[in-house]
């Protein structure tokens, strides 16, 4: 029998044939289910990642997987060059899930955000009106909407866009949160578009104040501009709603926190698939989606069979298990715990999230170890999170996690923090 490699020589491999384009905490995992992952010497965590809320129906949900399996055994790419018999039973069942009258899929969440961005540009020459190539799109400081060179050239984040100019013209970046700077952006008449995360997930789960994101879908609406909302890692019930932001639905499992918003444009990512295969998709009605015409945009893999068939199962699991309404009501329950540890160390300076989105701010600098350090000495508890910018740390479990073991996981954190040492 081959000799199983241990953690260390798996890192060690890892780390001379893959890219350094990541810093991951060193712990080899090799197996999930639900809100627990083992790694390759059997050591059982909590997962508080959650891949970054792509898992939010937990690890190889049998449902999800069964779907994947059964699809995988009949039929898995046709491209779009042809029609496939999950297709289109897919985008209807997407469209009137969410309430939008079209569905454009993609694969992942970065190639969504991209979409709705050539989409909104597209809009803005053929119904706006704007003169050709001359059309802006608004973004907000302290964004994160992934990695590519369209994206990056909207950052405010140096580790995402030293090296890698010229960027891409045509954005303008104003502060999140911020009603007045949106009404001075909007009053440019080129402005076509607002591209907004309705929580900032990888900037340390910022949330805007109450009435920001309806305030900055009426602005938008006044002047003719597009409000997109950038829900990849806020959406599919993270945040105790099915969306963070979305309203005038048909069905009260649609609306959000604050449900008279409803984008333009919406686009989904990561858990849309509950983590099992790559699936993303922007949504829109008639007037916006059917800009795009055919040669105009697309993908190989887009839509494909196999993402179909997974993505119907992963919505249907939120759905029958209820899993926006336990994200709400244990998200609350460990606010008041971070909250109450906060109260005892002077380790924790600030709380904030919403449902099971949630992050600690460390008292400590930026480009200081102390939250990794934390990070490493949870892993060694049996909790796996990362930090996000230096001194936060973001908690997003499985949204199957019950109370108790929401609990068992708030004295991890607790026992961890009280007793941590520089």
């Amino acid at each position: 029998m081959e000799r199983t490699m241990t953690s260390s020589e798996l890192m060690q491999i890892e780390d001379k044939y893959g890219a350094h384009n990541y810093h991951p905490l060193p712990v080899v995992l090799s197996k999930g289910e639900g809100v627990y992952v083992w790694d390759v010497e059997g050591k059982k965590y909590f997962d508080f990642l959650s891949a970054y809320s792509a898992v939010n129906q937990g690890h190889c949900h049998p449902r999800i997987v069964k779907a994947l399996k059964d699809q995988a055994e009949v039929l898995t790419l046709t491209s779009r060059a042809f029609y496939n018999d999950q297709l289109g039973p897919y985008e209807k069942y997407l469209a009137e899930y969410f309430d939008y009258d079209k569905v454009l899929p993609i694969n992942s969440g970065v190639e969504a955000v991209e979409t709705a961005l050539k989409l909104c540009r597209k809009w803005a020459y053929e119904k706006k009106g704007i003169e050709l190539n001359r059309a802006k799109i608004i973004f907000a400081s302290g964004n994160f909407h992934g990695r590519t060179l369209a994206v990056i050239s909207a950052s405010t984040d140096p580790s995402s866009t030293g090296g890698f100019g010229p960027y891409m013209p045509g954005y303008e970046v104003i502060p999140y949160n911020d009603l007045e700077a949106l009404k001075t952006a909007l009053k440019d008449e080129l402005v076509a578009g607002f591209i907004v995360e309705p929580i900032q997930g990888e900037a340390g789960v910022f949330v805007p104040d109450e009435g920001y994101l309806k305030g900055a879908a009426d602005l938008c609406k006044e002047h003719n501009v597009l409000f997109i909302a950038d829900e990849v890692q806020t959406g599919i019930a993270r945040t105790g709603r099915l969306l963070a932001t979305c309203g005038n639905c048909s069905c009260e499992k649609s609306c959000g926190h604050q449900p008279e918003v409803k984008p333009d444009i919406l686009v989904l990512g990561k858990a849309i698939s509950g983590g099992v295969f790559p699936v993303s998709a922007v949504l829109a009605n008639d007037d916006i989606m059917l800009c795009i015409k055919p040669g105009e945009h697309g993908s190989t893999f887009g839509g494909n069979p196999l993402a179909c068939a997974v993505a119907i199962a992963a919505l249907e699991v939120i759905e029958d298990e209820g899993l926006a309404e336990n994200a709400m009501s244990l998200g609350k329950i460990f606010r008041e715990r971070m909250q109450n540890l906060a109260d005892k160390s002077d380790w924790v300076n600030l709380v904030r999230g919403k449902g099971l989105l949630n992050a600690i701010v460390i008292n400590d600098t930026e480009d200081s170890s102390t939250a990794w350090d934390m990070c490493v000495a949870l892993r060694d508890n049996g909790l796996l999170a990362k930090p996000t910018h230096g001194n936060i740390i973001r908690f997003a479990p499985p949204l199957v996690i019950t109370e108790e073991e929401l609990h068992q996981c708030c004295d991890i954190i607790e026992k961890t923090i009280l007793a941590f040492k520089k």
